[in-house]
């Protein structure tokens, strides 16, 4: 049995009251932001809420491997991108953390009818996590992405394999992706 259960807060307060009927027939909550689609990130999911049951039992061994901090540096940067709002003054760390915080986000904004496979998945957030996105000005994430997509697709089709034949983020498919972010 499918259930897609859809209840609408009142001004973003996931603290009132839902049904826990709701909650105990569901194993995912998705928490939309209007704040997130208005500033033009689609989907406009609120990762530091969202809860799911099932969690990375779904996922390939290879997602879980770079994935793992990125939920966690999202939700850190939503926090301190809150806080700073009334700081003028910030020390190098904390600016150098929103500035990768910027660069996740972009780097998760996706295109309508434009899905990743999970090998574009897995280059694309271990490029953002392990700070290889830093340097470059937000409005060129998007386009160093898809250079590095296409450049993976005719020139390392050896990254393909090992993910799809392992499942995991071997320390061979790392290497590759590493020679290719350095070119």
């Amino acid at each position: 049995m499918t259930d897609l259960s859809i209840v609408e807060t009142q001004s973003g307060d996931v603290s009132a009251y839902i049904p826990t009927n709701v909650i105990s027939i569901t194993d995912v909550q998705i928490f939309l932001s209007a704040d997130l689609f208005n500033v033009g990130i689609r989907p406009a999911i609120n990762i530091g809420i969202s809860v799911s049951r099932v969690g990375s039992a779904a996922q390939i061994k290879a997602i879980k491997q770079v994935a793992g901090k990125l939920k966690l540096e999202l939700a850190q940067f939503a926090e301190l991108e809150a806080f700073v709002q009334f700081a003028y003054d910030l020390d190098k760390a904390t600016h150098n953390q929103l500035a990768r915080g910027q660069r996740l986000r972009e780097l998760l904004k996706q295109s309508q009818s434009a899905p990743l496979t999970v090998k574009e998945q897995i280059m694309t957030i271990y490029t953002g996590t392990n700070g290889y996105l830093d340097s470059l000005e937000i409005g060129r994430v998007k386009k160093f992405l898809g250079e590095l997509r296409t450049y993976f697709k005719t020139n390392k089709p050896k990254f393909q394999e090992i993910i799809s034949s392992t499942k995991t983020f071997t320390e061979e498919a790392e290497a590759l992706l590493k020679e290719a972010v350095y070119i």
